[in-house]
């Protein structure tokens, strides 16, 4: 990288510096906006032992699933199980640990970290297990408990398009939780389907300043749909 550039040219040179026993936060939502390459590369790179804090796990056989296959994940902190017969066989086998987090709250924490904040409260998850062994306050006659904030070593994000400094953009429903894992990374990677000059990208339209970008790579994705109804013909 040379100053303000963040591009680099190898997937390799994207995820320098990714050791076992490492926390990567990972935007998508099911397979939507996923960063398909950075995720082939650490199956490449064989480090193990991480934890990942994403949405879900992908699904058998793509996406975060494919990290699954060979032990590599210890920890998974999301909100959602489904769609992936591995990831259950393995949280039920006691395999692999799970921390399942509300969607709304797995959110915020991820937000909170890039903010600087260490914790909040929410009313959500109280009186459940999710609330067990937290501290809880009352404000305005309602119970709320503390969540801590979540940061990660590394940050694999998947963008529309970006331009050479990081400045990006995601594309419609593909934002999820993108914006919020770039921010909360030590070092965020960025995978963009198109890299443009700085001054190309209209700066209301920013969705992700490149403050928060270490790293870019343009990618090719499959884009696969995890479910896919038609009618009958």
């Amino acid at each position: 990288m040379n100053g303000f550039d963040k591009v680099v040219g190898s997937y390799e040179e994207a995820l320098s510096g990714l050791v076992d026993g490492m926390t990567v936060l990972a935007g998508g939502f099911g397979l939507c906006g996923i960063p398909e390459g950075l995720i082939a590369e650490i199956r490449r790179m064989g480090v193990r032992g991480l934890t990942v804090v994403s949405n879900n796990c992908g699904v058998d056989g793509f996406g975060l699933g494919v990290l699954l296959e060979d032990r590599q994940i210890s920890k998974v902190v999301a909100s959602y199980v489904g769609e992936n017969k591995l990831f259950e066989q393995q949280l039920l086998s006691g395999q692999i640990e799970v921390d399942l987090t509300p969607q709304g709250t797995l959110a915020e924490k991820m937000r909170a970290g890039g903010a600087g904040i260490p914790a909040f409260f929410t009313a959500t998850g109280y009186g459940t297990p999710v609330g067990e062994g937290k501290e809880v306050r009352h404000f305005n006659g309602r119970p709320y408990i503390l969540e801590e904030a979540i940061t990660g070593d590394f940050a694999i994000v998947k963008a529309w398009k970006a331009d050479r400094y990081g400045n990006a953009i995601y594309r419609h429903t593909a934002q999820n939780f993108n914006p919020l894992a770039a921010t909360a990374g030590r070092i965020t990677v960025m995978e963009v389907e198109h890299i443009v000059e700085p001054g190309e990208l209209d700066p209301a339209h920013i969705h992700t300043p490149g403050i928060y970008v270490d790293r870019l790579i343009q990618g090719s994705f499959e884009k696969r749909i995890e479910q896919r109804t038609v009618r009958a013909g």
